[in-house]
């Protein structure tokens, strides 16, 4: 009798040949780079130092496809949307100490937003190793101490038989709900050392599926039945296990309203009739998410933002989908559902019973319509236009990134992405600099389609070394620059709170003339002119910089009453 774990994979003849006989000239690099390809990458990400030259030269002899960007954190904005877009395990490569160090602010971005990044970074030779202050170059006494509060995992590699098995085990956890990035580092020495173990193939690393209690959904599915108002909001867990389109048949067959987080943009159509859209930073849609007597809350931690800055107090029973353990019920008491949104939603809609509900298309259009009341009280026709001539501007489908300003903040309330996965933002860590290099490395995915960065100047000054980039590897990308001459959110909280602003003025450049220094086009746009520049842009093939001299305002919170 054979048992499932007697069953050994035999190699083919081919397979066994090239085992025995591997090509003469590989070392530890080469481990790296066919690991990964072995794994199913094929783009790889990175900036190249003294200690990770190994990896480098490995890439001469792969089939991976590598895109070089000129800082080490842009390059991990590259991944972290190569990510999103793919939900593949974006390959980061970088070198040891400040090289490593750069990357830190990506990865904590690629960590609120759960988007799976395998960064691999050189480490000094095996002698230096162990905090004994030896004096290499980029010396530190203990590396990967830096990234454990920020990445999902650390793999520590000191040998060359080690470096499959470490890669493999950090793709799977880059890869297992919820997603995230993962931190791999090997010697210098071990990278560059000849090799005679045979080529790495197919490792196994299938990801392990988090599945959620049955004695839960059936709980949760009762209570959703049984509800007399119930509502969901949905995050970027939602997105990120591409559930959407389970999430629209539980709506639909409960009658429950949704609204979606910043991070969850796209999770729920935007103009269904249930759709609250993403007014979340409004007192109207808090009330009624709080009047909901059972709250669904998948795939969201009810951060900061998610919650109306912590004001939101649900009244009735909230059911909350989470992948991230930590996150279960870290704001509000909640049946608590430890499941990937993806699976959890299928397990709902076997055992929920429908709703009819007529009231609750109307009830939504009662909140937007006041929504939409109170925006209009405050003259905020400039902001407005801009943000209806970029959607007009921008094809359904192309997605959009979008940088820590102005325009992104109403983007995230207002914007329809006119899809799932097609709007990304900043928003998760809120560090400046995300939005080009993120569209790069977007457009790396998929170069046959334009793709949309947004910016402000303060942030845009973070990026321009990308502009390199963009035109070295003729990426489709277009830059819309959003130039206030200042930190122009920072001055709005500033003169709020103090009644002026100090450091948020910038002596800029002009971006137009700069771009076209890259060879990049550039054109200077109007609130006027600029769905047709924008738009022109964006069929244009390869990138392009537009640039919008406007002060934006940001509508009233509705938190601080």
């Amino acid at each position: 009798m054979t048992h499932d774990h007697d069953l050994v994979l035999r190699p083919t003849e081919a397979q066994t040949e090239a085992a025995l006989n591997p090509p003469p000239g590989r070392n530890g690099g080469d481990l790296v780079v066919e690991t990964l390809a072995g794994l199913g990458a094929t783009t790889v990400f990175g900036l190249p130092g003294q200690h990770a030259l190994g990896m480098f030269d490995a890439l001469r002899r792969s089939s991976l496809r590598y895109i070089g960007l000129r800082v080490e954190n842009n390059a991990g904005f590259a991944a972290d949307a190569y990510g999103r877009v793919t939900g593949e395990a974006a390959p980061l490569l970088l070198s040891t100490g400040p090289g490593a160090l750069t990357s830190l602010a990506a990865l904590q971005e690629a960590a609120s937003a759960s988007a799976p990044v395998l960064a691999i970074s050189s480490q000094i030779p095996t002698a230096g190793l162990g905090g004994g202050r030896h004096g290499y170059l980029h010396e530190l006494p203990d590396q990967s101490a830096s990234f454990r509060g920020v990445v999902k995992s650390v793999h520590t590699v000191r040998s060359q038989s080690q470096i499959p098995s470490a890669i493999a085990e950090a793709w799977r956890s880059a890869l297992t709900a919820p997603h995230g990035p993962v931190w791999v580092e090997i010697p210098q020495d071990v990278l560059l050392a000849e090799t005679s173990l045979p080529v790495v193939t197919a490792p196994d690393a299938t990801p392990e599926e988090l599945v959620p209690r049955v004695e839960l959904t059936a709980v949760a599915a009762d209570l959703l039945s049984r509800a007399e108002r119930p509502a969901i909001i949905a995050g970027g867990g939602v997105v990120r296990s591409d559930a959407s389109g389970k999430l629209l048949q539980l709506a639909e067959a409960l009658q429950a309203p949704v609204v979606t987080t910043f991070g969850g943009k796209g999770a729920f159509p935007w103009e269904h009739p249930l759709s609250l859209q993403s007014w979340l930073e409004d007192r109207h849609t808090t009330d009624f998410l709080e009047d909901a007597d059972v709250l669904l809350v998948v795939g969201s931690g009810l951060g900061e933002l998610s919650s109306n800055y912590h004001t939101f107090k649900p009244r009735g029973r909230v059911v909350q989908i989470e992948a991230d353990l930590g996150k279960l019920e870290s704001n509000h008491p909640a049946l608590g559902i430890h499941a990937d949104a993806r699976l959890a939603l299928q397990a709902l809609l076997e055992t929920v019973e429908e709703r009819t509900d007529a009231t609750a298309p109307e009830r939504v259009r009662d909140v937007l319509s006041r929504v939409a009341a109170r925006i209009a009280s405050q003259e905020l026709t400039l902001e407005q236009d801009v943000l209806a001539s970029v959607r007009r501007a921008l094809p359904a489908g192309s997605p959009s990134f979008w940088d820590m300003t102005i325009l992104a903040y109403w983007a995230w309330s207002a914007f329809d992405p006119r899809g799932a996965n097609t709007m990304h933002s900043a928003q998760g860590a809120g560090g400046l600099g995300y939005g080009f290099p993120a569209a790069l490395g977007a457009a790396a995915a998929d170069p046959g389609r334009p793709v949309l960065a947004v910016s402000g100047d303060g942030g845009a000054l973070y990026s321009i070394a990308e502009l390199a980039t963009a035109r070295q590897y003729d990426l489709p990308v277009t830059w819309l620059i959003v130039d206030d001459g200042g930190y122009g959110i920072l001055r709005e909280y500033m003169t709020d709170a103090f009644g002026e602003p100090t450091a948020t003025e910038l002596t800029r450049p002009d971006y137009v003339a700069l771009a076209e220094s890259f060879g990049v086009p550039g054109v200077l746009t109007s609130a006027e002119t600029l769905e047709a520049d924008l738009s022109k842009a964006l069929a244009s093939p390869g990138p392009s910089v537009v640039v919008l001299p406007a002060v934006l305002r940001m509508f009233a919170p509705t938190h601080l009453d």
